[in-house]
């Protein structure tokens, strides 16, 4: 049986978002998987009867159904952090007991991202000094393997799963 991937993050965003996850499909392939990304663009024909943002949504949860891991970008997108979009997606997957693998192209600690974030004018707020990848609640969702190999890879200063770039 071959194993699907649900390929998480926020490179649908990207403006070749299409060539983009081609290629990780691809990768996917070579490792025996079969990948699927989150692609927008049958979206609008779908989106007869309910606003598009629905569908996506609609048409996204079914696909995480389908899938039996997730392999999530969780590289800082929009500020300090992971994209949220894709944290709810990790979440869906953890709490249905799924297999959960990550991976950022940033080795820069989650404390560090957040204090230039904030700048001096909230130096005063505290920020988690754990010197994790993200914040602690998605460093640690458990002993998910792929969170664990993020970690690992982050402490020891190797750029987690290069070939995704």
């Amino acid at each position: 049986m071959t194993v699907t991937a649900y390929l998480a993050g926020p490179d649908v965003f990207l403006p070749n978002a299409a060539a983009h996850a081609a290629r990780k499909v691809e990768i996917c392939s070579r490792f025996g998987l079969h990948g699927l990304p989150p692609l927008n663009e049958e979206v609008e024909t779908a989106a007869k009867a309910l606003e598009t943002w629905q569908a996506i949504y609609q048409k996204d949860i079914a696909m995480m159904e389908r899938c039996d891991i997730i392999i999530a970008n969780l590289t800082p997108f929009g500020g300090a952090s992971a994209d949220a979009g894709t944290l709810i997606e990790v979440g869906w997957f953890l709490g249905k007991g799924k297999p959960i693998f990550g991976y950022s192209n940033t080795s820069e600690s989650f404390q560090s991202r957040m204090r230039t974030q904030l700048g001096d004018r909230h130096a005063e707020f505290g920020i988690e000094g754990f010197h994790l990848p993200d914040n602690l609640m998605i460093a640690a969702s458990g002993d998910a393997p792929g969170l664990v190999c993020l970690r690992r890879a982050f402490h020891s200063g190797e750029r987690p799963i290069g070939l995704w770039s």
